[in-house]
């Protein structure tokens, strides 16, 4: 059992063996969706002039910019709002800014939505699947042909990456796996390393800075498709079923007829065309619309996996 505690930011924490997930204090559910209700009174709700979006911080956040361009200039349009592009570089310092109020509109990663949910207020309510609404993405181990690792018991004695502690695909489900069905732990079986983001653990395992890294395969199909690294340079040894990808939602407290406009703005967007479409068709299954989703309902494997592990998200 992982018994250490990891400070992610002054405003929240992950600690491994506390109990379940829950709110934070400041957040009402009244109707049991698992999110936090938007505030009753007027005085509580805000009405921003300009909207703040972010995109989770998997990647070149100067490549995304250009990806989304399109899209926020559609939400300006359907909001009457200026909306501006805002770069995260961790997933904690995105979900600080949500909380903090610097953030209105984003699209957090699989392992941080609980968090965000639970600590920052945030509502999801969209993901990306194709047309014939399927979603997700795997989480994969993967090493570099040469390694000396053909089956994830190699893994034994060297490094294995991970991307953040608050990543799904990046620690949680491959620590849960490693632990649970392969009976290693970190620190004594292997060394665990953070590369911070999932781009950072896939380069560093193509160029043989890492052994091994556990990543989403939603980002490394899509940086195999641009050519950010070749096919060649990286073999898949293990592979999970499906998880939801990307939760995107705004923050709890925004005027709820502007929480209307946003997700309008979400389901009448014009994939065709789009650089949206040209960026995350790539996947597998390509992703090619939003499709409106249950936080409760999506993420409860997310969650189940948070249980197994003993994490509980504590806000401060």
């Amino acid at each position: 059992m992982i018994s250490r505690r990891i400070v992610l930011t002054g405003a929240f924490a992950v600690s491994m063996g506390a109990s379940a997930l829950a709110l934070d204090a400041r957040f009402k559910d009244a109707d049991g969706d698992l999110l936090a209700d938007i505030p009753t009174n007027p005085s509580e709700q805000i009405d921003p002039p300009v909207l703040v979006f972010a995109y989770t911080p998997v990647e070149d956040p100067a490549v995304y910019a250009k990806v989304w361009d399109g899209f926020l200039k559609h939400m300006e349009k359907v909001t009457g709002k200026k909306v501006q592009f805002f770069p995260v570089q961790s997933n904690a310092a995105q979900i600080e800014a949500m909380r903090a109020g610097r953030l209105h509109v984003a699209g957090f990663n699989t392992g941080s939505n609980p968090i965000a949910v639970n600590c920052a207020g945030f509502r999801p309510f969209a993901m990306m699947a194709s047309l014939k609404d399927e979603f997700g993405y795997k989480m994969e181990i993967i090493t570099h042909p040469g390694s000396g690792i053909e089956k994830i018991e190699d893994i034994k004695g060297k490094k294995m990456a991970f991307t953040s502690e608050t990543s799904n695909s990046g620690y949680k489900a491959p620590s849960a796996l490693l632990r649970d069905q392969f009976k290693m732990e970190a620190k004594k079986d292997f060394e665990p390393v953070f590369s911070g983001k999932h781009d950072n653990s896939i380069l560093g395992v193509a160029n043989k800075d890492y052994p091994a890294a556990a990543i989403a395969s939603s980002v490394k199909d899509r940086m195999i498709a641009r050519n950010a690294v070749k096919a060649d340079q990286i073999k898949v040894i293990y592979a999970s079923a499906a998880f939801p990808t990307t939760g995107y939602g705004t923050v709890y407290n925004l005027k709820p007829e502007l929480q209307a406009k946003i997700k309008e703005a979400f389901f009448t967007f014009k994939w065709e065309g789009s650089e949206l479409l040209k960026e995350f068709e790539k996947s597998d299954p390509p992703q090619q619309k939003f499709m409106e989703i249950s936080f409760k309902d999506k993420w409860q494997v997310v969650r189940d996996i948070d249980k197994a592990m003993g994490i509980s998200y504590e806000c401060k």
